[in-house]
């Protein structure tokens, strides 16, 4: 969320960038309601002060009946104003946080994914002698995937990986492990992209899959209606990415500016409603209910969380770059880089099969617009206390990435070869 005070002191501007992410927001009445707990506050603070001074008397000296009437009074405007606080807080928390964060002055202004901007394209798209297949296709000569079983036992949008796939899967997972935790790995992408910050590693972690929904709705990832499946009987959510089980770690906490930045790299079985996607991608893999992914999560000082940012964009790009997938940067514009981002880019890979770019990574600064909710802070060195900025980014979504990998090296009897970084992580393998 954004800070009150700055939200008083630059109301028009907060307005005009919420409406250049289409959120308009009704800032008087989130003022009045600010306005009315700064009345109200000091009031209850000083009645309760009268009471525990009355309460001091009585345990001194036996109450007049004066002394009784009015500590009834006392008690019965407390138990009033308390309500009323109580009311006005939670009107406050909810029209504070229709309030989205800040874009930053670099992001265009667009209305719609259209306006998002290509900032490069790295690679030219394969000119195949043969007719290029789809990845679905392509598995009705290999087996790869069987989503006709799985609608079976769990429905639509779920599939069984199978045989060279999960293969290929679990050899990319070593792969990235091996690189981000790797200092001189990290040292090397900070260098060639001119960072000034940490060559610190990422630290591997397998979070929770269930997040209870106080600590969900403090993320500002929380979507009920759209994307997050909840469980019947409980407070818990079942995690739509690793992220959203890791930003909120240090919920409640204070770090030390020492221990900046954190940096983990999550691995989750991801799970989606997709329930605004009706129609859209129903063949192949692209879209679905349940998939893995390896996500980048960072905590840092404000003064570095935008170096953070272009790190994480620079990991995404290696990892593309070293599997020779054609691919677009974008920078994302105002309407989609989502509510609690200060900025978004996004790497669509090329596919052949599709002819088209199709979106397989993002990466998301928030700067201290998640901390503020979630109270994670950090003690700088000067003693005093501020909030964390939060980033995090995709390395794979591994639906789609292997979806790529199977359209770009498909052969054409069908099979699909190994991508060279990753032959040794798979003995040798040429092909699956």
């Amino acid at each position: 969320m954004l800070d009150i005070q700055f939200i008083r002191n630059n109301k028009d501007l907060v307005e005009e960038k919420a409406r250049q992410k289409g959120y308009p927001v009704n800032l008087d009445e989130l003022i009045n309601l600010d306005n009315e707990l700064k009345r109200n506050i000091p009031i209850l603070e000083d009645i309760l002060n009268q009471r525990n001074k009355l309460s001091a008397q009585f345990s001194s000296s036996k109450p007049s009946q004066d002394d009784i009437e009015k500590g009834k009074e006392l008690k019965n405007k407390a138990s009033e104003l308390e309500k009323k606080i109580n009311d006005l807080k939670q009107k406050y928390n909810k029209t504070l946080k229709l309030v989205p964060n800040m874009p930053l002055d670099i992001v265009p202004v667009g209305t719609s994914e259209d306006e998002n901007v290509v900032v490069k394209k790295v690679g030219e798209p394969q000119k195949f002698k043969f007719n290029a297949k789809n990845h679905w296709e392509l598995n009705d000569d290999n087996s790869l995937f069987d989503k006709t079983r799985a609608a079976k036992i769990a429905g639509s949008r779920f599939v069984y990986l199978k045989g060279g796939l999960v293969r290929l899967q679990f050899a990319m997972i070593n792969w990235v492990m091996e690189k981000l935790s790797d200092e001189d790995f990290i040292d090397s992408i900070v260098k060639d992209n001119n960072l000034n910050i940490s060559s610190r590693p990422f630290v591997p972690i397998l979070p929770p899959g269930l997040v209870n929904t106080s600590s969900y709705m403090a993320t500002t990832r929380l979507d009920a209606e759209d994307d997050t499946y909840k469980l019947a009987d409980d407070e818990l959510w079942m995690n739509a990415s690793a992220e959203h089980s890791l930003c909120n770690m240090y919920q409640s906490e204070i770090v030390s500016e020492q221990d900046l930045p954190i940096r983990y790299l999550g691995y989750a079985t991801s799970y989606r409603r997709e329930a605004g996607s009706y129609g859209k991608d129903t063949e192949g893999i692209i879209r679905l209910h349940q998939f893995d992914k390896l996500e980048m999560e960072v905590f840092s000082t404000p003064e570095t969380g935008i170096e953070e940012h272009k790190l994480l964009v620079a990991i995404e790009e290696y990892f593309v770059s070293q599997l020779n997938l054609p691919y677009q940067l974008l920078e994302k514009c105002t309407a989609d880089i989502g509510k609690p981002n200060a900025k978004g880019m996004d790497i669509e890979v090329w596919f052949p099969g599709q002819n088209k770019y199709r979106e397989t990574h993002s990466a998301d600064y928030m700067t201290d617009f998640q901390a503020r909710s979630l109270k994670t802070r950090f003690r700088k060195t000067d003693n005093s206390i501020g909030f964390v900025h939060n980033n995090d980014a995709t390395v794979f979504a591994f639906s789609r990435i292997l979806a790529a990998i199977m359209e770009n090296y498909q052969t054409e009897d069908g099979h699909i070869r190994i991508p060279a970084v990753l032959k040794k992580y798979l003995g040798g393998m040429e092909e699956i």
